[in-house]
């Protein structure tokens, strides 16, 4: 048989640890259901990816400064030739491949601030070039959500239309696509690709005679979405005060806290936390994946987090969670996995409130530790039966082949 040839695309090794934790999961999948393919990346950080997965890998944009802001004449120039430049160089990329997925992320969505010319233009590149070219795009376990900037708007529609597999982590993106006019009927929602991650041992349960163990509090940069840009220093000052004051709280009464990041724009968010509270009780952990999330929220007896994939690390590992939820995908998230009752919104943190909603959490923790345990089964298994299906919808020669095969060995 002659190897497929996968791509994987996306805002990869640029320092996101979700982003690269959905991509762990598909190579995951792939080694395990097509190890004859051939694969590569066209990413945000190709050294990162070629580093840490072993995979060739190529930088998703010509222009070296595409997300710096352009203030000078060469600078703007520079940034509209690498858009014509980068229009022939993904489509020579895509030409190469029989298969392209872009694995999870929010590519469909813009609850972050986010311009019509950088991602959602690379999207809709990838897209239309699979559909002249007659390569095979996936968006696997992706998410979206409402997008008000009509040419972002018109952008991601015209992708997810292009695309010839797509799949959702939560109802609230299948929903969104739909309301954009894009046909569903055919669209699947499955799990947080993470959730296909191996998760490792954990100091398990807390003694219930012991004294309280850590509180793990995942920060992020927050500064609201992408129509939030005039308030946006507003939005971030209050989020930092509220969870400052979470945190200080939680020192004042003995709790060790532990603070995660997920991206590393968040690395201010914690030092202003770690200057202001000033207590021995309050450290960073420093994480370089998702499986390092995982360990330091097994180890902790309840989590209290910001970023989407914070709160996927979180549950995952069976840790009572509580969300700063900024966004549909992280109530979605929540309610799927039995905590729904527990989200607090990011851009309206209450610390008294908040400290009120954790302490229920921990009264509950044995009664939410086993329904978690018992979700995340379904969830795995969920996931199994999703790659199942992405093998038939984008391998349908290679497992022909390999039957075939079969049939010949005598």
């Amino acid at each position: 048989m002659t190897p497929v040839r996968v791509g994987v695309f996306g805002l990869l090794g640029s320092g996101n640890l979700g982003n690269d934790g959905s991509l762990e999961a598909v190579l995951g999948y792939l080694r395990a259901a097509h190890p004859e393919a051939v694969v590569d990346a066209l990413c945000g950080g190709p050294g990162t990816v070629a580093a840490r997965y072993a995979i060739p890998a190529t930088r998703l944009h010509w222009y070296r400064g595409e997300y710096r802001t352009a203030s000078r004449a060469g600078a703007i120039a520079g940034k509209g030739l690498g858009k014509l430049v980068d229009a022939f160089r993904t489509a020579a990329w895509v030409r190469g491949h029989d298969v392209v997925i872009v694995p999870g992320m929010g590519v469909l969505e813009a609850t972050l601030p986010l311009r019509p010319w950088g991602f959602p233009y690379s999207l809709f590149l990838l897209c239309a070039s699979g559909r002249i070219f007659g390569t095979r795009v996936a968006l696997v376990g992706v998410g979206a959500a409402p997008i008000g900037n009509r040419a972002t708007r018109a952008l991601v529609r015209w992708s997810a239309r292009l695309a010839a597999y797509r799949s959702y982590r939560d109802a609230p993106s299948r929903d969104a696509m739909r309301a954009m006019g894009v046909d569903t009927a055919r669209d699947e929602v499955c799990p947080d690709l993470a959730f296909a991650l191996p998760t490792p041992r954990g100091s398990g349960p807390p003694s219930p005679w012991g004294p309280p163990g850590a509180v793990c509090v995942g920060v992020m940069a927050f500064r609201g979405g992408d129509d939030d840009r005039a308030r946006a220093d507003e939005i971030h000052r209050r989020y930092l005060d509220g969870t400052t004051r979470f945190v200080r709280a939680l020192a004042d009464d003995g709790r060790p806290v532990r603070l995660l990041t997920g991206d590393a724009c968040d690395a201010p968010v914690v030092a202003a936390i770690l200057d202001a509270v000033d207590s021995p009780l309050v450290t960073a952990a420093e994480t370089a994946s998702l499986t390092d999330l995982m360990k330091e929220t097994a180890a902790a007896d309840t989590v209290v987090a910001t970023r989407y994939h914070n709160l996927v690390c979180a549950l995952k590992t069976g840790t009572p969670t509580l969300a700063l939820s900024y966004a549909a995908k992280s109530d979605a998230l929540m309610d799927r996995m039995g905590l729904g009752a527990y989200c607090h919104p990011a851009r309206d943190v209450d610390a008294d409130r908040l400290l009120a909603q954790f302490r229920e959490l921990e009264r509950r923790s044995a009664e939410l530790r086993q329904t978690l345990t018992d979700r995340n089964r379904t969830a795995v298994r969920q996931l199994q039966d999703q790659f199942a299906r992405l093998t038939a919808a984008l391998f349908p020669t290679t497992d022909h082949a390999r039957a075939h095969a079969r049939q010949e060995t005598p």
